[in-house]
């Protein structure tokens, strides 16, 4: 069990979180820019020292502020993959993995050899990092990270440096070796869609502070305020909510414009409302079960393989993914007026500042 507890006070970087790991589980840590997200890392493997706090796995204490206690970072049993992969330039990927790994030449150097086999660089393992593709250098940093046997596991921004046609798949790759290692991890990241994938649960920052944290099922069917709706990839608008007809929640919208919820929440709220639940027409269409519909003009078409991302100016603007062949078919492009339509269960509430 991974327990920590850190807090910061002064105008160094923001820090106050409390959470808890079971087991070899991956907790992915995300959050807008300055949210705290990296120096959470650099507190667990002993680079920065909060004002306060407590960090302790299983029943070894590794930092305890108020007994004044603070194991080096060599003691506490850290493989960190930096950002960077951070791999020596003249050395060939064997040799990376080797440096960190205690023992004989030999030893080390076999070591090394198993590790890259297991993570598929069995035939690369003489190569130096400028012959290496992005995924496979992310992989030899990994592979000297876990070179050490290490007790915890940091990964910042891992996938970061890979091209986005690469990323997808060093995603999935990542997350085999991760549910293969004994040592918990935990892993920073902007990507929504890569913390879903690579952790067991998702902790959300704002402003060095712990906003939310679950699955990502959790976070995207129940998003605790806009910021978390924003980074599971939600269009979030803001308004007012009152009681509304037939038990359900009226939210009048910023800017014009209304809709209806399902959830029971009242005052300034955020409305977050994900691009796959959203239709598109030309104009509302008589008997459908979508009982919101925001007019607007369209702004931008964005194709992904089979898929398409359409812009549309309401009142706030708002995001559909529909069907590339929805695109052609209702003939859209930017200038186009439709109506966009959604469900009262898929209009998720938010409270929000007044």
């Amino acid at each position: 069990m991974l327990a920590f507890e850190l807090h910061n006070e002064s105008d160094g970087p923001p820090l106050s979180l409390e959470a808890g790991l079971e087991g070899a589980g991956t907790l992915a840590v995300m959050g807008p820019s300055g949210a705290g997200k990296s120096s959470i890392l650099r507190a667990l493997a002993g680079l920065l020292d909060p004002e306060r706090g407590r960090i302790s796995l299983g029943d070894r204490v590794w930092l305890d502020t108020a007994a004044g206690a603070s194991l080096a970072p060599e003691r506490r049993g850290v493989g960190f993959v930096f950002q960077s992969y951070a791999l020596f330039p003249n050395m060939s990927a064997r040799d990376n993995v080797a440096y960190g790994i205690e023992g004989d030449r030999r030893a080390r150097r076999a070591r090394a050899g198993e590790l890259l086999d297991r993570l598929g660089l069995g035939g690369r393992t003489d190569a130096r990092p400028a012959q290496l593709s992005g995924g496979e250098r992310q992989r030899v940093a990994l592979a000297r990270a876990l070179g050490r046997d290490p007790d915890l596991l940091l990964l910042d921004e891992p996938l970061s440096a890979l091209d986005p046609r690469t990323r997808g798949a060093a995603a999935a790759e990542l997350a085999a070796v991760l549910a293969d290692a004994p040592a918990p991890a935990i892993i920073v990241t902007h990507s929504f869609e890569e913390a879903a994938v690579l952790g067991d649960e998702i902790a959300v920052l704002d402003g060095g502070r712990l906003i939310q944290r679950g699955t990502a099922a959790e976070l995207a069917a129940r998003p605790a305020s806009g910021l978390v709706g924003d980074l599971a990839g939600a269009s979030v608008l803001e308004g007012d909510a009152t009681a509304g007809r037939d038990g359900l929640t009226l939210v009048a919208l910023a800017g014009g414009g209304a809709l209806l919820s399902t959830e029971p929440v009242r005052g300034p709220v955020a409305v977050s409302v994900f691009p796959w639940e959203v239709t598109l027409s030309a104009a509302p269409a008589g008997g459908e079960s979508a009982v919101n519909h925001l007019a607007g003009e369209i702004v931008s078409v964005t194709e992904f393989g089979n898929r398409a991302r359409v812009a549309i100016a309401t009142p706030q603007q708002l995001v559909a993914e529909i069907t590339a062949a929805s695109v052609e078919r209702l003939g859209l492009r930017p200038g186009v007026r439709v109506t966009a339509g959604f469900k009262a269960t898929a209009t998720r509430l938010s409270p929000r500042p007044g």
